[in-house]
Parts: C-alpha cells; structure tokens; sequence
C-alpha cells in the first residue's frame, strides 16, 4: 500500500516533476503534488509525495527531512488524514 508524505517549506519555484525527481531518490513514487494558490497559481509552499511502499516513505523521511532544496530546509513526515470542515464563515447575511 502506498504511504502518502507531507512536504512543507518548500521553495515557490517547486513543482509536481522537481518533487517527483528529488523523491525518486528514495524509491518509487507512486505521485507527487504541489500544493497552490487558487487565485495566483503559485506555490503555497507545500505538497505531498505518495511513494510505493511504507519502507520507501520511511527512507524518504530519513533521507529529505531537513535536507536543504534551494536554500530552503523541507521538511518531510507522513500525512495525517484531512479532517473534515464543520462550520466557519460563509459570507452574506
């Protein structure tokens, strides 16, 4: 099964193929997304890998987490599931 990777500070120049090579170096990855802004297009900095196997993701963690991508040190652990939204601003009266 595969094991889904959280990706954070990454540089604003990143995108799914650069994140796609540099996590390749741990193993297989099954997909790679880079999150961004809906209104500009640009990166919010962050994005998740998706690799093969849960022996790949932990050699992905150990291997990139701090590891240095444009001058900037990323970060790298596994994902939490996305928590489902409840309430919030919705606008109008």
């Amino acid at each position: 099964m595969a094991t889904k990777l959280f990706v954070g500070n990454l540089p604003f120049g990143a995108n799914e193929e650069s994140l796609k090579e540099l996590f390749s170096g741990a193993g297989s990855v099954v997909s790679a997304n880079v999150i961004t802004d809906k209104m500009t297009g640009r990166s919010r900095g962050f994005g998740f890998v998706e690799m093969s196997t849960d022996d790949e993701a932990k050699a992905a963690i150990d291997k990139f987490n701090g590891y240095e991508v444009e001058g900037r040190k990323i970060t790298v652990n596994e994902a939490k599931p996305m928590r489902e939204r409840t309430g919030g601003f919705r606008g109008g009266r």
